[in-house]
């Protein structure tokens, strides 16, 4: 156990205008089934932006965000019990969830759904879950914009060798977020897909569903200015909706699958709904501050299209993706950025700059990844 002394280094905010500072935080007490591991590696994710800012609600500060976490296990405890094995020196990874109920009762949990738990526990901002009390603790989570993080062994996932931890990283939360919804709606041979947004979440989307053997890959995005990075990243088709005159007509029924990492309240929604077949699908995984744009009832009856949303990753979902990224070298586009630059790299994160992915690195070379 842990002495109340215990303190961990780590670039925090204290309030949506100030930048992060290195200070000192306190991490929960370890536990027997804890883990604890050297940060190395950690992406920077939109949900960063939005916790910083409280965009989604109030955050609980001082917070660490930061969970696409990838280091080096320093200690395991006695009782803890990884979904793979696990021991001190392996190259480990950690997403967005650490933590759910699992009772017997949670119907997300025993389905192997833990993603939908009620009582999810993120990496940052939130409450642990006592099985005790069956409530939330008073203790926090910290995320990975640090130089340790602890905590429970569940969401901890060890890293193929075929993958370096720099583009490890951003598979933890983007390349899950985007590799579920394809896996679930039937993603694969004989498929088309569209994946509106290029971006850190998009640019993987086109990668996995080539990856996972679609017929056909189309990058969708406000303007051409991306056209030649969708052309690279495998894509077959490109369309730019503020740019291309007739496009909804041009693409209409030809897509199986839509999978939308933006967010807005002006974008085309019922213009993407068009360009499903009968019967297609249109995943949500961007996640707004503010709603959606409204939606008429014909453009979901008249091909019976289907609206819905995804969250993550599973367990399971999130060790067959680093298997389909190891196997087919699914690699997303990072650049590296030193830990302290984190202020910096906030900034052109939200000015839009990334191609596609700010990964921070802690200064400690790895010998071979």
């Amino acid at each position: 156990m842990t002495t109340p002394t215990d303190t961990f280094h780590g670039w925090v905010s204290d309030s949506p205008t100030t930048p992060l500072t290195l200070t000192t935080f306190t991490p929960k007490p370890f536990a027997e089934t804890d883990i604890e591991i050297r940060i190395t590696h950690c992406g920077i994710c939109g949900t960063d932006l939005h916790t910083l800012r409280s965009g989604w609600g109030p955050t609980e500060y001082p917070c660490v965000v930061g969970h696409e976490i990838i280091g080096i296990v320093t200690r395991l405890g006695i009782s803890a019990t990884p979904t793979e094995p696990l021991q001190l020196g392996d190259r480990v990874g950690i997403g967005a969830q650490i933590h759910s109920c699992f009772e017997p009762s949670c119907e997300s949990c025993t389905h192997a759904e833990e993603n939908y738990c009620p009582q999810i526990v993120s990496t940052y901002n939130a409450r642990y879950y006592s099985h005790e009390t069956k409530r939330r603790s008073g203790e926090k989570t910290y995320g990975g914009f640090a130089r340790t993080w602890r905590g429970p062994v569940d969401f901890v996932f060890k890293i193929p060798a075929g993958l370096p931890s720099a583009q490890a990283a951003p598979l933890l939360c983007a390349g899950v977020t985007v590799f579920t919804p394809l896996r679930k709606y039937g993603a694969g041979a004989g498929k088309t897909v569209g994946i509106i947004g290029i971006g850190g979440l998009g640019h993987l989307g086109i990668m996995f569903a080539r990856a996972l053997g679609c017929e056909s890959v189309v990058g969708i995005s406000r303007t051409g200015r991306k056209r030649e990075d969708v052309k690279k990243l495998g894509a077959d088709g490109f369309i730019a909706t503020d740019e291309d005159q007739g496009w909804q007509r041009t693409w209409s029924r030809k897509l199986d699958l839509v999978v939308c990492t933006v967010d807005g309240e002006d974008m085309p929604l019922e213009g993407y709904l068009k360009l499903l077949k009968v019967d297609g699908t249109f995943v949500q995984v961007g996640a707004p501050e503010k709603p959606l744009p409204r939606l008429m009832a014909w453009a979901l009856i008249q091909k019976a299209v289907k609206v819905t949303g995804s969250n993550i990753g599973s367990r399971e979902d999130i060790r067959e993706m680093l298997k389909v990224a190891a196997e087919k070298q699914v690699l997303p586009w990072v650049e590296k950025r030193p830990m302290a630059e984190v202020n910096g790299a906030l900034k052109d994160m939200e000015a839009g700059r990334a191609r596609f992915r700010y990964v921070l690195e802690n200064g400690e070379n790895e010998s071979r990844l």
